[in-house]
């Protein structure tokens, strides 16, 4: 298989807020927009947002995502921290912390209940080191 892209695509009860919440926010542009789909890119980055209703969904499964959360891997967690929830007051769902597996990160809530987990890769603890391939 020869594969040219790879992004996911949220079904969330309204595109528009979610994908204005990765535009405004987290410097994402709209490479297609209807009212039932918003199509967004930041560099070689993808995510779509798509009304759970819609009927392109298979029967069944029309129903908004839950649980469904997307890493951002940065530079800064710390800055970013700053930025979004000192400075723009965005939610928080998880304050900003450091986990043993090697992790600095906070967790935010996107609307249509998507979970943007924002993180800076630090060095592991030891009993994790071995766990990691690289």
């Amino acid at each position: 298989m020869s594969l040219s892209s790879f992004y996911p695509v949220v079904q969330v009860d309204d595109p528009a807020p979610s994908a204005t919440f990765f535009v405004e926010h987290l410097g994402f542009e709209s490479t297609f927009e209807t009212d039932w789909y918003v199509s967004l890119r930041r560099d070689h980055h993808e995510i779509a947002f798509l009304r759970h209703d819609h009927p392109t969904i298979p029967e069944g499964f029309r129903q908004p995502s839950r649980g469904l959360l997307v890493n951002l891997e940065v530079d800064d967690a710390t800055a970013e921290h700053r930025r979004l929830v000192g400075e723009r007051g965005l939610d928080e769902r998880l304050p900003l912390r450091d986990e043993a597996f090697g992790q600095r990160h906070f967790i935010l809530e996107a609307p249509g209940g998507l979970l943007v987990d924002v993180i800076e890769e630090i060095e592991p603890a030891p009993e994790f080191a071995a766990a990691y391939d690289v």
